[in-house]
């Protein structure tokens, strides 16, 4: 399972593994706070990707094509949470406000996409 959750929320024993995939550290919060088992700032999206699409919810499709294609091009990025996901439980914990639209809801679905071929081979 993959879930998210924003950096301002309490972790919890059912988080499972805890990964920050933002690019830029949440905003006063400590790293005691946030318990996590790594920072990926590298499965977060380029500054152009974010910035271009920043508080544009309505380019929604056309951010996560971009943002999936590239996620592709570094496998080596979210490999310890495919690694993870596979074993347990996982949470990707971002800093957005918005929690529809945001790298680590769009992560989750490739995330997800790449568990299920995994599963048919």
């Amino acid at each position: 399972m993959i879930q998210v959750k924003r950096a301002y929320e309490a972790p919890s024993k059912k988080d499972g593994a805890r990964f920050l995939v933002d690019r830029l550290w949440p905003r006063g919060v400590t790293r005691e706070a946030l318990q996590i088992d790594a920072w990926l700032k590298d499965a977060s999206p380029s500054n152009e990707l974010r910035k271009r699409f920043h508080g544009h919810p309505e380019e929604w499709q056309e951010f996560c094509r971009h943002y999936f294609a590239e996620l592709n091009k570094v496998p080596e990025a979210w490999a310890p949470m495919m690694a993870a996901a596979q074993k347990g439980t996982v949470t990707l914990i971002y800093g957005a406000r918005d929690t529809e639209h945001n790298n680590a809801v769009a992560l989750r679905e490739f995330l997800q996409l790449h568990l299920q071929s995994a599963k048919k081979k």
